[in-house]
């Protein structure tokens, strides 16, 4: 009997399993079946191209989930590189008529923003409208739909207008809580990264650097909305001391912020004008997705332009655990320019650079094979919302740099920074360490105690011939003196509209601009796009995403605001103690 029920036992488990195994099958095959169909997404007539400005804007999108719509999953994040493709597509495309941007909470470097903008205003020169409604614009999204040519607010709806912020958060008294003291070796005035560790608030040279950039970045985006909504820059800076979230709407209306104050039925009665649609007519919104995917690959050319996307922290190794992120990890990035060196059919090499920067070591190593590569053929840089510190060293390499006005860059110089956790050990965890050694540095670096004076000395100076080797590697590349990259240097943060002045840019230009440059130094006229590394694939991201974004929510319920702190420090966990990078969070809004 008892064999009996374990047969029909056993019977019942692999059927459970065969059906789940084949379910499995099905949804992945059926997924398959959606992903190839998308490849060929078919633009009616009298289209309009729907972007919703919502969420983050990332460099680069990942591969569209073919079970959104079974899940119901609306994406929140946009990616830069396939929203410049769409609106470049769409304005060549005669089925679409013009771009209806919905404004809402949208999140994003300044740069970003303003190379985004600048597609918008090539869309324009199409002859083609835009049309912008929002229930709520904040500044970024307003930003963006002050290209339009009509710009909508809901009758109830908020519009934020307040100028630039930089609010940085200041983590030492949280970890002095806890039992833990950084020790800080840095050279550079203005190197300002470890502040949030070591102070409460803003040294005064970082004040002043913040003061500086923060304005010019304002400044730009003043000049391009007067430009668009014929302001005059004194007004619409005026503007902002009363413009925040909690204006009346009828007052952003009476001052010539926005055109119109209308509901979205009103709005969907504007569009079905524009298109000349009859009342009852449904408009026909095609997604940033669906316009990519509008139009086959033009046929490969021998020669190719390739562009490299290196965004994210610089980081010797992947770390392991919670990570959600995009990283530039220095031995995968080498191997990949090396490979483009290699490849004849490659003629030039755009390195699209996204960073804060990071270890000081994998810097060095990324710069190396640029050097390399920039040997073989020409490598142009574009800038996106930051390339600094580390960002900058891997990229003072190439032959041109390309920078937005708004880009975050600069910031040349190192910093070490060791956590002393002998307080947390043994003060309040009763842990205590003993030692014997056989020389006088054989316990550098113990765990139990903080570091000596003559270690500290010994980890200063490293720290200082680090920076000498970040000077002489942007002297070399930008064809200067050490001492000019010394003044400019220390640490400071400069906008590459201030970047050029000085410099350390050639020229404003977004990534089209410098593709452009590239096939010039390479004396190429014809030429395909090979852009690199691949994309993930839909299903990695949707496994990567659930479960770091599960674990992330979990740690923040328990941490609270403990929760950053955590997260600066892991950063740090088992990469190069000797960093070159900016502020962890400048914090810009």
């Amino acid at each position: 009997m008892n064999s009996f029920l374990k047969q029909v036992l056993a019977t019942i488990v692999g059927l459970i399993l065969v059906c789940i195994i084949f379910t499995i099958i099905s949804i992945v095959t059926f997924a398959g079946m959606i992903a190839s169909n998308s490849t060929a997404t078919s633009i009616d007539e009298n289209s309009v191209l729907r972007i919703k400005l919502q969420g983050t804007i990332e460099e680069r999108a990942s591969e569209e989930n073919p079970l959104a719509m079974l899940t119901g999953d609306e994406v929140t994040t946009i990616g830069l590189d396939q929203a410049m493709e769409a609106i470049s597509k769409a304005a060549k495309n005669d089925k679409i008529q013009g771009i209806y941007l919905e404004g809402g909470v949208l999140a994003a470097t300044p740069a970003m923003m303003e190379e985004l903008r600048h597609a918008l205003l090539e869309f324009k020169k199409s002859g083609k409208w835009i049309m912008a409604y929002g229930d709520t614009y904040t500044k970024g999204a307003y930003y963006l739909c002050s290209t339009a040519d009509t710009i909508m607010l809901n009758p109830i709806g908020m519009l934020d207008w307040s100028g630039m912020a930089s609010e940085p958060i200041f983590f030492k008294e949280t970890l002095e809580k806890i039992g833990v003291r950084m020790q800080v070796f840095k050279v550079g005035t203005f190197k300002s990264a470890v502040e949030p560790f070591t102070q409460t608030q803003m040294s005064e040279p970082n004040r002043l650097q913040v003061t500086s950039y923060l304005g010019s970045i304002w400044n730009t985006m003043l000049q391009d909305v007067a430009a668009s909504r014929k302001f005059k820059v004194e007004q619409l800076n005026n503007l902002a001391d009363t413009m925040t979230i909690f204006t009346d709407p009828a007052d952003a209306l009476k001052a010539g912020m926005v055109d119109k104050l209308c509901y979205i039925s009103d709005v969907r009665t504007v569009l079905r004008s524009k298109l000349k649609l009859d009342e009852d007519d449904d408009i026909n919104f095609v997604s940033i997705q669906d316009v990519v995917n509008s139009e086959t690959l033009a046929e490969k050319e021998d020669n190719e332009i390739a562009v490299y996307y290196a965004y994210g922290e610089i980081v010797d190794i992947a770390p392991s655990g919670i990570q959600n992120e995009h990283q530039i990890v220095g031995k995968t990035v080498v191997s990949d320019l090396k490979e483009l060196r290699e490849d004849d059919d490659v003629k030039a090499v755009v390195l699209r650079v996204n960073s804060p920067g990071g270890s000081a070591y994998a810097s060095e190593q990324i710069w190396h094979e640029i050097t390399l590569l920039a040997e073989k053929k020409p490598v142009v840089v574009s800038m996106g919302g930051m390339a600094a510190s580390g960002g900058y060293y891997i990229s003072c390499g190439a032959n041109k740099i390309f920078a937005e006005k708004s880009t975050l860059t600069g910031s040349i110089g190192i910093f070490g920074m060791i956590p002393d956790a002998s307080e947390l050990l043994t003060d309040k965890l009763g842990l205590h360490f003993d030692c014997v050694k056989t020389n006088q540095l054989s316990d550098l670096g113990a765990t139990g105690r903080p570091f000596n004076q003559q270690e500290s000395a010994l980890m200063q100076a490293h720290v200082e011939k680090g920076y000498r080797l970040f000077l002489s590697r942007v002297a070399l590349g930008r064809k200067m003196k050490t001492a000019q990259v010394d003044s400019i240097g220390q640490g400071r943060v400069w906008t590459g509209e201030q970047a050029v002045k000085i410099g350390l840019v050639d020229k404003i230009g977004d990534l089209d601009d410098a593709i452009q440059a590239a096939a010039k130094l390479a004396k190429t006229k014809k030429y395909s796009i090979g852009r690199y590394p691949a994309s993930e694939s839909w299903f990695e991201a949707m496994f990567n995403d659930h479960k770091s974004s599960y674990l992330e929510s979990q740690m923040k319920e328990m941490l609270g605001s403990n929760y950053d702190a955590l997260r600066m420090l892991r950063t740090l966990q088992g990469q190069s103690a000797i960093q070159a990078r900016i502020p962890f969070d400048p914090n810009i809004k």
